[in-house]
């Protein structure tokens, strides 16, 4: 038995050795390649989308996304207790293997393809398979460098490939854009596949075979049960909550927005994206680290959550071009929340509360992913904006806005929800770490919950949610 077993081993582990050791940069080649590939697709998808539902685009990009997001939301736990016992690489393959699946049915019928995309939502957890592999090959003090590099190789994939797509598709049709997609995400497969070795360490993994996954390991609401436990910790998830719903709703239906309403073509989309991406990325590694120095860590938040009201208010009220990518320089302004966020929550939480507290965000933004894009559908179909036809014709002085009061209204609603957790920020200590008495006595509470059973079970937290910090 001893013999079959080691044969096993041995036959599973040469697909997982890959080329060289496990590093940072076979994860921001996956990365890279998986949301260049979406990326190209911008253009394609804005019309094909509208072809496909022509009544109610809004509302059916908001569920279509919505249903998405909830279940990533409910599936991303499962699959990090799976990674956990099986290896990264294996999910990695899966998760960009059935994320990427819908990209060619676009062209053979989109009817499978925007469903094959809201089912795809229980692999869509590349991201954390990705922090995970990087929370393997890396020591702590060299994670949030590490991160930075993934999050940074996003905001490049995303900086580039729109424009790309829309170059192609005005050249050359939707269906070469689609075939490029297509490519790039098989050569992103095949990547994992050959090229990737596996980051778990091998005297972990034979260990955790045919261990049990238990259910609070899998559920996705184990560490939203945890936030009343800390009121600091509360008040930081309400923040997180309130800010990022509105986050996830404008994400799913802006740049639909810009096309049908604004009246922005498909060059002027993958600009706008190109300078967001561009300005997003200065701001978070210049802007940041200087307001975080000169301001501290509360007052950065509260400084991004000013920029992102001012944004959703801009996009609420603006009618005009000029008005869009103003905003659009705001918008860059207020991706500096959440890095300012997750440290503070790393401020205030104890050493050994760290993966629970990044858990418990983690958790909460996951699901916002699922809540934000269908309250944005819906607000759009309750006040009728919706379009009949769609072309390069139409202009921001045409039909959809003569009269219009507030243009968009789910970006301003968005606003006021972000004005509430401005609200609950400043409530926030600037620094509450305990120290002396306190943080002994904490040590004593700590370690008499160690002792207890239901302790161990309860706060045992996976690298894909200890590490998460996108």
């Amino acid at each position: 038995m001893a013999e079959k077993r080691a044969g096993a081993q041995a036959a599973g582990g040469s697909w997982l050795q890959g080329f060289g050791r496990p590093s940072v940069y076979h994860a921001v080649i996956v990365i890279f390649l998986e949301f260049f590939a979406w990326g190209l697709l911008t253009t394609p998808m804005l019309a094909v989308l509208h072809e496909t539902f022509p009544q109610h685009t809004f509302l059916m990009n908001g569920l279509i996304q919505g249903v998405k997001g909830l279940l990533s939301f409910l599936s991303a736990p499962l699959i990090g207790a799976l990674a956990d016992v099986c290896g990264r690489k294996p999910f990695l393959l899966g998760t960009v293997f059935f994320t990427c699946f819908p990209i060619p049915l676009m062209r053979i019928s989109p009817w499978w393809y925007f469903a094959m995309i809201s089912v795809s939502g229980v692999f869509s957890v590349t991201f954390s398979v990705i922090f995970a592999y990087v929370a393997d090959i890396t020591q702590e003090h060299e994670r949030s460098t590490a991160y930075g590099w993934v999050s940074a190789t996003f905001a490049a994939s995303l900086v580039s490939s729109p424009a790309i797509g829309a170059y192609l598709s005005a050249s050359y049709g939707d269906s070469l854009v689609v075939l490029v997609a297509t490519v790039v995400a098989l050569l992103g497969i095949c990547f994992i596949l050959v090229a990737v070795p596996e980051s778990l360490p091998e005297k972990i993994r034979p260990v955790s075979w045919g261990a049990q996954i238990s259910w609070k390991q899998a559920d996705p609401f184990a560490s939203l049960k945890k936030v009343g436990k800390d009121s600091t910790v509360l008040l930081i998830c309400i923040t997180v909550f309130l800010s990022y719903l509105p986050e996830a709703g404008q994400y799913s239906s802006f740049f639909l927005y810009l096309r049908q309403v604004i009246g922005f073509g498909s060059v002027k989309i993958a600009a706008f994206i190109a300078m967001v991406g561009i300005l997003s990325i200065v701001a978070q590694t210049v802007f940041l680290s200087i307001l975080m120095r000169s301001l501290g860590n509360k007052n950065t938040v509260l400084l991004g959550l000013g920029f992102q009201m001012l944004q959703l208010a801009w996009y609420g009220f603006g009618s005009q071009a000029w008005m869009m990518w103003a905003a659009g320089t705001v918008a860059a302004m207020s991706s500096i929340t959440f890095p300012a966020v997750s440290a503070l929550v790393s401020q205030n939480a104890e050493p050994d509360q760290q993966g629970v507290t990044q858990g418990i965000i983690t958790g909460i933004r996951g699901l916002c992913n699922g809540l934000g894009p269908a309250l944005y559908g819906f607000i759009f179909y309750m006040f009728h904006v919706e379009l009949t036809e769609l072309g390069p014709e139409l202009n921001s002085g045409s039909g959809a806005l003569q009269g219009a009061v507030i243009p968009g209204p789910p970006f301003l609603f968005g606003a006021c929800i972000v004005l509430m957790s401005f609200l609950v920020a400043l409530f926030i200590p600037e620094y509450r770490k305990a120290s002396g008495a306190q943080k002994h006595s904490n040590s004593i509470i700590s370690g008499s919950l160690t002792n207890t059973p239901e302790r161990g079970s309860d706060e045992d937290i996976e690298p894909l949610l200890q590490d998460n910090s996108i």
